[in-house]
């Protein structure tokens, strides 16, 4: 016989929260559990008597289980879902397969079965902060369980886990990075760059390793975007070029953006070779490759490629460009997050603006 009780939680907000648990018990002993957590209390009271009675008649196993470790090699499997997923989520979900939670029945995992888990990532070394993605990710598969592969998955412990994990120090966001190159590091940079690029063996194509960096700069652009410039979408006269399917939280498919090409980045893209549709022709995971080979020769710590997007921004910011006037660069939409991330100013450089 299933049973449900509320629980209410109140939020640093002040807002009320009611969660709902549904329980089955045989022999004084919880052999199912689920919980769902809403913002009013009748929501909670609602989905907690529909819950007892669908158990009460169809049963636990109305819908199959099986092991996490299946449910992720499903998700891989789909393709709708595998080739929309970004990479970073693909490294997760795969590494995830290779850990104990694996083992456990999607319909049983426990708060605990997640503490274990972040406590064996973080005693091999793990951040929290890369902790916190495999909880994310995790989360993310099991909620697509049920309507997608029709597989019972407890994806609603995540609602009682997570403050917990919190409070234990388990897992954290990410700190606010703030990397920026130094003149030094980008010449040392350039230079090794250009040792490689004018070096080609068995045929390969040459990649123009110090233009994709300036025009990264110059343009804040991700790497990726570069690499799907077209040259029908450069408009010369008015300096600007098309921007296709921009990364955004909400939308990327369709986002397309118009992008001025300050500075010389416009110089930079007239330049290249016009044998190919796109203007920079090259495959975005080889020039990152070559930027961290050369990174790493030299050894620079602690710069990422997209670091350079942050430098970008930073420049525009020191000299003189609004926050508004940045985003038409940038492509962001929310501000706050232009200004809180992506910003990262030199106090020195005030002087030469003072002097110009």
């Amino acid at each position: 016989m299933a049973s449900f009780s509320i629980q209410t939680r109140t939020l640093k907000s002040g807002e009320l929260r009611f969660k709902a648990s549904v329980v089955i018990k045989q022999n004084g002993t919880i052999v199912h559990r689920e919980a769902r957590t809403f913002k009013k209390k009748e929501q909670a009271r609602t989905w907690g008597k529909n819950k007892t009675q669908e158990l009460d008649e169809f049963g636990v196993n109305k819908h199959k289980t099986c092991a996490i470790g299946e449910l992720l090699d499903k998700f891989i499997n789909d393709r709708n879902l595998w080739d929309n997923t970004g990479r970073t989520k693909q490294y997760v979900i795969k590494m995830l397969r290779d850990c104990d939670i694996a083992a456990i029945r999607s319909d049983s995992l426990k708060t605990s079965d997640i503490i274990e888990h972040c406590k064996n990532r973080l005693s091999a070394g793990a951040k929290p902060q890369t902790i916190y993605h495999d909880i994310a990710y995790l989360r993310s598969v099991m909620q697509k369980a049920l309507p997608v592969f029709n597989i019972n998955a407890n994806a609603e412990i995540f609602e009682e886990a997570v403050p917990v994990l919190i409070d234990m120090k388990l897992v954290g966001k990410s700190s606010k990075r703030t990397r920026r190159p130094t003149e030094k590091e980008l010449d040392k940079l350039k230079a090794g760059l250009l040792k490689r690029q004018n070096f080609r063996s068995n045929g390969k194509i040459r990649i123009p390793f110090i233009d994709i960096l300036d025009f990264s700069i110059l343009t804040c652009m991700r790497i990726g975007e570069v690499c799907a410039l077209r040259w029908d979408d450069l408009n010369e006269e008015h300096k600007t070029i098309i921007v296709r399917d921009r990364k955004d939280p909400r939308k990327k498919e369709g986002n397309h953006m118009i992008v001025p090409l300050l500075a010389g980045s416009f110089d930079i893209a007239v330049r290249q070779e016009k044998n190919n549709e796109l203007i920079f022709p090259y495959n975005s995971r080889s020039v990152t490759a070559g930027f961290q080979r050369v990174r790493n020769e030299l050894g620079i710590e602690d710069l990422r490629y997209h670091d350079l997007r942050r430098e970008g921004a930073s420049r525009l910011f020191e000299k003189g460009y609004s926050i508004e006037e940045v985003a038409q660069v940038t492509g962001h939409r929310n501000l706050n997050i232009l200004w809180q991330v992506y910003t990262q100013l030199f106090p020195h450089k005030l002087h030469e603006k003072f002097e110009e």
